[in-house]
């Protein structure tokens, strides 16, 4: 489901069973795995809810994981990966991996080495970030 005064780039994609609030913004290549929701609301109920709301800004490139929960006004710099079960509650820094509840940046993208084959997967971002 994607609400209403929205903006989305070239190339997303969302998955089955996401969410997407009023006033998001979706750069291009932004990828949202299944069951991400994305709040806009800071005080929901309240008789003034809408002077504060806005939606979050995804980031080019930028990889939300399963089941993630992404809050009001927050920031996902470009190629973030963020993991499956994670609230994002804070701006994430560009370029990073970042999980948990809060999501806190753990390290840089390019540096994640895959546990299933010895390789790293993102090393081409070095370039870029």
């Amino acid at each position: 489901m994607v609400d209403y005064g929205c903006k989305i780039g070239n190339g997303v994609k969302v998955h089955c069973n996401c969410y997407v609030s009023q006033f998001t913004t979706l750069e291009d290549d932004v990828f949202l795995a299944p069951g991400v929701i994305i709040a806009n609301d800071l005080h929901p109920g309240a008789p003034d809810f809408r002077d504060c709301m806005k939606g979050p800004t995804i980031k080019k490139g930028a990889q939300i994981g399963c089941n993630v929960t992404i809050l009001p006004h927050v920031t996902i710099g470009e190629h973030s990966l963020i993991g499956a079960g994670s609230v994002v509650t804070k701006d994430i820094p560009p370029y990073s991996i970042a999980y948990g509840n809060p999501a806190r940046a753990a390290k840089k993208i390019a540096d994640f080495k895959c546990s299933v084959k010895d390789h790293r997967p993102y090393e081409y971002l070095k370039k870029l970030g």
